[in-house]
């Protein structure tokens, strides 16, 4: 929600610099797939209910990062003007703090780096199967539920069991060329694989100068699906001090945040309201409405192709840029060196990659992925953290009592919940 210029990595040890450009990666990715999820959320939710879960959501997820931006003032006895929020997480909770603080971040990078894979995935699959098509002449909405236009939506999912299909829904069984195209141009089977021979050497550059050229490259009942999507829509909690530091009057820095998250919640709102009203229904079923909504466009569409390049580009320019952040998180936590030698930095980028295809190509649920480490994340940094350090400062300063106790506890209350629910719906 907050826009960041973009600067040079000059000095990996610069602390400052490493968070903010967490930041703007955190920011890029945040807008990518949380539009492209929102409207198949909202089916989920039901429209009246998607609507207030986002307006409600929005609402409380701003007033957590408004206690994060005052958790600094709260400390009285030391010079808080340089610390970040993982600082004021050591003061109040130790070493467990400091720890904790990067597990839950790093939930976060390693999900939003999973999600980039698998959107990755279906982008690539989607551009050469319209090569294909375009070349061969083949119409692919002829095989699949449709509406009876010139431009058609496609329901991928009305003949798989509720599931998006994975092959490319055009298969003759005469035709030897085709065959071999669907064999080797597979959205769960193979196209997540040819990734990783473009990306995973990228991964491995130990200068940081390098990475920073990517970062100016610049989207009804089961309403708690919709809010672990929210959790991490919202989430830009642990950065938002290092943000709002570079704000000239550091007075507006609360009008500033509140203007910040209006913007986001209209834009989720006119993303999600937009595409879930004008969706052909009927002929189609609102249930058609896919994770990714672009896969309700048939691969044959100009303009979605053209949508999927772009996008296609956008994620691999930002990759490896998250894959940078992960390793200055853990590896310069655990062993106090960014890049303590090529086999550490290998392991750690087969390990993150790894997860990516193996998701890719076994639970290319997008909006199953966010809205799991959004709560996840969400709970430490969201709702814990905020509110537990809030009620820490008011009892030091015996200015603690019943109604602000009892609502900050609620607040982790329904962080636990939120994170909770996920699992059984």
């Amino acid at each position: 929600p907050f826009y960041i210029e973009p600067t040079n990595i000059v000095n990996v040890n610069n602390a400052i610099q490493r968070v903010s450009d967490h930041a703007s990666a955190m920011n890029k990715r945040i807008h990518y797939y949380s539009r492209l999820t929102t409207p198949a959320d909202k089916a989920l939710a039901g429209f009246t209910t998607g609507m207030c879960v986002i307006i409600l959501m929005g609402l409380l997820t701003l007033y957590c990062c408004y206690r994060v931006v005052k958790s600094r003032t709260m400390i009285s006895s030391l010079d808080t003007t340089m610390w970040e929020y993982p600082d004021v997480c050591r003061y109040y909770f130790g070493s467990f703090g400091q720890w904790s603080s990067l597990l839950f971040s790093l939930v976060s990078l390693i999900g939003a780096m999973i999600v980039y894979w698998v959107l990755m995935s279906n982008f690539l699959f989607n551009t050469g199967k319209f090569i294909f098509n375009f070349i061969h002449h083949i119409n692919d909405t002829d095989t699949v539920l449709s509406t009876n236009n010139s431009n058609p939506v496609i329901c991928p999912s009305a003949g798989s069991g509720g599931q998006p299909d994975n092959s490319s829904m055009i298969f003759y069984a005469n035709d030897t060329e085709i065959q071999l195209f669907e064999k080797w141009w597979n959205k769960s089977k193979t196209v997540p694989f040819y990734l990783v021979g473009l990306l995973l050497p990228l991964l491995n550059f130990k200068s940081p100068s390098f990475f920073s050229k990517f970062n100016i490259l610049e989207i009804r009942f089961q309403f708690p699906q919709l809010t672990g999507v929210l959790t991490l829509a919202f989430f830009i909690h642990n950065c938002i001090i290092t943000l709002l530091k570079n704000n000239k009057n550091q007075e507006n820095n609360v009008r500033d945040l509140c203007i910040a998250y209006l913007l986001v919640t209209l834009t989720y709102l006119y993303i999600g309201v937009l595409v879930f009203a004008s969706f052909p229904s009927p002929p189609l079923s609102k249930d058609c409405i896919e994770q990714n909504f672009l896969d309700n466009f048939p691969s044959s569409d100009t303009l979605s192709f053209i949508a999927r390049i772009f996008l296609l580009f956008q994620m691999m320019t930002v990759y490896p840029l998250l894959g940078y952040l992960a390793r200055v998180q853990l590896l310069g936590h655990v062993f106090g060196d960014v890049y303590p030698s090529i086999f550490h930095v290998l392991v750690l980028n087969l390990i993150i990659v790894g997860a990516g295809v193996i998701m890719a190509c076994f639970y290319p649920n997008i909006g199953g992925i966010i809205r799991y480490s959004g709560a996840a994340c969400g709970l430490a940094f969201v709702f814990i953290y905020p509110s537990l350090i809030y009620i820490i400062s008011l009892y030091h300063e015996e200015r603690l009592t019943w109604p602000k106790l009892i609502f900050h506890v609620f607040i982790i209350i329904l962080g636990l919940a939120n994170l909770i629910v996920q699992f059984f719906m």
